[in-house]
């Protein structure tokens, strides 16, 4: 068995002049998005990368407003 180099770990930006707190994303992907005290979106520090969430990128695909990015380097 040869050892194989992970996988890029994702990186989450959310454009928070954009985000208008709808929520999709914490409902999608509670293990990575919350919301702040304003209602808006953020990623729950500790997971920035995703924590593996198999919902990561259906959670970016519902936000309405476009305002998350996931990217893998």
């Amino acid at each position: 068995m040869s050892s194989a180099s992970a996988s890029p770990r994702p990186r989450i930006d959310i454009d928070t002049t954009v985000c208008i707190g709808a929520g999709q994303c914490a409902l999608t992907a509670p293990d990575v998005f919350t919301q702040d005290d304003d209602g808006y979106s953020q990623v729950i520090p500790g997971r920035e990368d995703g924590n593996g969430s198999p919902l990561l990128h259906e959670a970016a695909r519902a936000c309405p407003v476009s305002a998350i990015t996931v990217r893998t380097p």
